[in-house]
C-alpha cells in the first residue's frame, strides 16, 4: 500500500517498511521489551502481543537503536502514544516529567504555551518542572525566554487556592532557576502587553512574555485552539519536552504541513541529542 502511494504521487522515494509480521529483529525485540515490562505485570505470554503493537514497536525501534526517532498519533490518542514511550524510554536525564509545548507564531511573534497535552492538573512543582523545560526549549529555538506563570490573579490580587498554586509555582522556579527571567501569577494580557506591567506592575521581572505557562492543561488546550481557529494563529505541535528519547505526537486527523512540521522538530531533536551525547 505504501509503494503504490509512493508511485501514485510520483515520488523518487524508497522508505524502508516494517511489518511485524515479517520483521526479522522481532524476537529480539520482544525479548528486550520483556526485560524492560516483565516487572510491570508483562508476561512473555503477553509480550507476543504487545510487540506487535505499532506504538511500542516504534519506540522499541528506537531504544534498540534501528530509528532515530519515532512520531504517532495520526490515528490514536494521546495517552496511547505517550504511555508506552514513558515505559519504554522514562524521562530524560535530570526531567522528573514529560510536558508538551505549542509554538504559537501570531504574525511575527512567537510564544510558548506550555502544557496543552500531558499533565492534566499539575501542582506547583510540576508548573516549575514544565516551566523550566519549555524556557530550555526556547533557548534552543535562540529565542530569550520570557516566562509568565498565568492565572485569573495579578500578583495576588484575588487570593484562592489555585491562584496560590500558581505564586507557589513562580517562587520554587526562581529559587531553582534564577537564571531565567520568571514572574507571575499574573492574568493573560498582563503577560504579553507590556504597557499593563510597566503601567501597574513595575516591579514584575518579566514583561511581553514569550513562555507562557498555564494553570493546567484545559486552560492550556483551550488558549491554543481558540487562537488556531478564530485568532488565525500559527500552532506547531504538540512538541514533547522532558522525554527520554526523541517521540513526539501527532494530533488525531493533522495534516500533511502538521505532519512534516512534528517529523521536523523530531530530527532537530534527534539530532541535538546526539550533539550533546
Amino acid at each position: 500500500m505504501i509503494d503504490e502511494q509512493v508511485k501514485k504521487l510520483g515520488l523518487d522515494y524508497k522508505p524502508q517498511v516494517v511489518d511485524p509480521t515479517t520483521f526479522d529483529k522481532i524476537e529480539s525485540y520482544r525479548k528486550a521489551y520483556h526485560e524492560l515490562r516483565q516487572r510491570k505485570g508483562v508476561t512473555s505470554v503477553d509480550v507476543k502481543k504487545f510487540a506487535s503493537d505499532p506504538n511500542i514497536l516504534g519506540s522499541l525501534m528506537v531504544k534498540m537503536g534501528d530509528a532515530d526517532a519515532f512520531v504517532s498519533g495520526l490515528t490514536y490518542d494521546y495517552p496511547e502514544v505517550i504511555r508506552p514511550s514513558l515505559q519504554i524510554h522514562h524521562t530524560a536525564k535530570g526531567a522528573t516529567r514529560a510536558a508538551g509545548v505549542y509554538i504559537i507564531i501570531v504574525e511575527d511573534r512567537v510564544y510558548l504555551f506550555t502544557d496543552a497535552t500531558v499533565n492534566i492538573d499539575p501542582t506547583a512543582e510540576d508548573l516549575s518542572d514544565i516551566a523550566c523545560l519549555a524556557a530550555d526549549f526556547a533557548k534552543r529555538l535562540e529565542i530569550d525566554p520570557r516566562v509568565a506563570f498565568l492565572s485569573f490573579s495579578n500578583f495576588g490580587s484575588t487570593p484562592h487556592p489555585l491562584s496560590d498554586k500558581v505564586m507557589r509555582a513562580v517562587e520554587l522556579t526562581k529559587s531553582r532557576r534564577p537564571d531565567l527571567l520568571v514572574d507571575g501569577e499574573m492574568q493573560a494580557d498582563t503577560a504579553v502587553v507590556a504597557d499593563i506591567v510597566e503601567s501597574r506592575y513595575p516591579f514584575s521581572a518579566v514583561k511581553d512574555a514569550n513562555v507562557l505557562v498555564f494553570p493546567s492543561l484545559e486552560s492550556a488546550n483551550i488558549a491554543y485552539k481558540l487562537l488556531a481557529r478564530l485568532g488565525k494563529a500559527k500552532a506547531i505541535g504538540p512538541i514533547l519536552l522532558g522525554m527520554g528519547a526523541p517521540v513526539h505526537v501527532l494530533q488525531t486527523g493533522d495534516d500533511v504541513n502538521a505532519i512534516v512540521q512534528i517529523a521536523a522538530v523530531a530530527v532537530m531533536d534527534a539530532m541535538g541529542r546526539e550533539e550533546n551525547k
